[in-house]
């Protein structure tokens, strides 16, 4: 009984003087100026200390972005494949899936720059000739719209 008594005095008298830490006065030359928030969304983000490339973030954002296409949650998933891209920028992935996002969502000029994006950094992708025809029926109708 003793010594919890003894670890209960000690532990407030350490909780107290944590908290009555001492104030320093601030030179009346500067106002204390708060800091501003530069991210509003942190949690795609990375940490400022944290390198932006980080191909497993980028992993794991297409996963949910497939996830979130497959329930129907389309503006959800384009977030989370832009993620990707900008986690491991160069890899072809996101942009294939990125560009079919876009397309459901009727967001035919942004599908075909996902696309040729696509292309461009996978030009021997086995669906090349598939994504290439999809590439001409988005511009075909994007043609239409305009006339």
């Amino acid at each position: 009984m003793r010594i919890e008594t003894t670890l209960r005095i000690w532990l407030a008298s350490a909780l107290f003087c944590g908290a009555a830490r001492p104030v320093w006065a601030q030179s009346s030359d500067e106002p204390a100026k708060p800091k501003a928030n530069k991210q509003t969304d942190t949690a795609t983000k990375n940490a400022e200390d944290q390198p932006k490339w980080d191909p497993l973030r980028a992993e794991k954002d297409l996963e949910v972005g497939q996830y979130y296409m497959r329930i129907g949650k389309i503006d959800a998933a384009m977030d989370r494949f832009q993620d990707a891209i900008d986690a491991k920028p160069g890899y072809a992935v996101p942009f294939l899936y990125l560009g079919e996002a876009q397309e459901k969502k009727g967001m035919k000029r942004d599908a075909v720059k996902s696309y040729k994006r696509y292309l461009e950094l996978y030009p021997h992708a086995e669906d090349k000739e598939k994504i290439q025809k999809k590439i001409e029926k988005l511009q075909a109708e994007v043609g239409k719209k305009k006339s």
